[in-house]
């Protein structure tokens, strides 16, 4: 998909689902094909989940690639590859403060405060530790070889943990987040028994953050890739 087309699907992605994330009401009974249904522990901050749900879901996939980007430069020793992951490691990180700045938003409204060190939360915390360590590591080590190779093994290592934190361990331990095992209201963190309309707009966000993502990713690949030109030549 060129640039240009890509980014025209993007625009009108995004704007009808941020048109109608934030305009459609919520409603007991849904009547009109732009009516939400009321969702029982979630209630009218149910939108959330267009906004919040995506940017985990891109957090998880920035960091798999990562990983699988990891795993081939192990194989081809190509610096390409390296940057490829980094790139990726990039925007796993920054997705993961979004995942986290939105469900903290969300828990203000719902349960008084931003921070209750919740499952969940406590969760995507340790992960932002795991790989804000590896761009510790990625900075403290000048060897450009070395530095991939390190930075390889950790990623695969540290995506080892992603299922666990993301999809497991909430779902194990009492919690206040939706989804938890105390949760007699929605039951799976998938399960938000959506009308057909509603599941149609959640799709179509899953669809426009990940179109957004890979764009951005591309681009932080290159810029990445012509930095590294910049300071070898003044070198």
């Amino acid at each position: 998909m060129k640039y240009f087309p890509m980014k025209i699907v993007l625009f009108v992605l995004m704007t009808f689902v941020i048109v109608a994330g934030i305009s459609f009401p919520i409603v007991d009974k849904p009547e009109s094909w732009y009516h939400f249904p009321f969702i029982p522990g979630l209630g009218q901050l149910a939108k959330i989940i267009f906004f919040h749900v995506p940017t985990a879901w891109l957090a998880s996939l920035a960091f798999l690639m990562a990983m699988v980007y990891g795993i081939k430069y192990l194989k081809s020793q190509n610096l390409d590859d390296d940057a490829k992951s980094n790139a990726a490691l990039q925007l796993g990180f920054v997705f993961s403060i979004l995942a986290t700045v939105t469900g903290s938003v969300w828990a203000k409204f719902t349960w008084g405060a931003f921070w209750h060190w919740d499952p969940r939360e406590t969760s995507i915390f340790i992960l932002l530790l795991i790989y804000g360590s590896l761009f510790a590591l990625r900075s403290a080590v000048e060897n450009e070889e070395k530095r991939a190779k390190l930075s390889a093994v950790y990623s695969i290592i540290a995506f080892l943990t992603v299922p666990f934190f993301i999809f497991i361990m909430p779902r194990i331990m009492t919690g206040l987040h939706p989804g938890s095992a105390n949760d007699d209201n929605l039951g799976p963190v998938v399960d938000f028994k959506m009308n057909s309309n509603m599941q149609i707009v959640f799709y179509l966000s899953l669809t426009a953050f990940t179109i957004l993502y890979y764009w951005l990713w591309t681009i932080n690949y290159k810029s990445l890739i012509i930095k590294d030109k910049v300071n070898k030549q003044l070198i």
